[in-house]
């Protein structure tokens, strides 16, 4: 199963706005992504309530993870996005 890890670069961290983008892009992969945050069990990348409640803050190291065909554009795609500060970026 291929995983990527990043550190979340959101001045917020995983919180309200990016937290929607996240899930929102999550929810459009053609496959299923995990995320976790430390020693704390994965849950499901296209959920808000899941994401919201790692508490994962600016500088937190998570681990995306998924499995199928796509995996490994779907995990860029999304890695790509945390490694962002979507904080700074205005909302198109």
């Amino acid at each position: 199963m291929p995983e990527r890890t990043v550190v979340i670069a959101a001045a917020q961290g995983l919180h309200a706005r990016p937290a929607q983008l996240f899930v929102q892009a999550a929810a459009r992969q053609p496959v299923p992504v995990s995320i976790r945050a430390g020693d704390k069990a994965p849950v499901p990348a296209n959920s808000i309530l899941g994401v919201l409640s790692l508490g994962a803050r600016q500088g937190t190291e998570v681990t995306l993870s998924a499995d199928g065909e796509e995996a490994d554009r779907a995990l860029d795609e999304l890695a790509g996005l945390l490694a962002r500060d979507l904080d700074a970026e205005q909302p198109a």
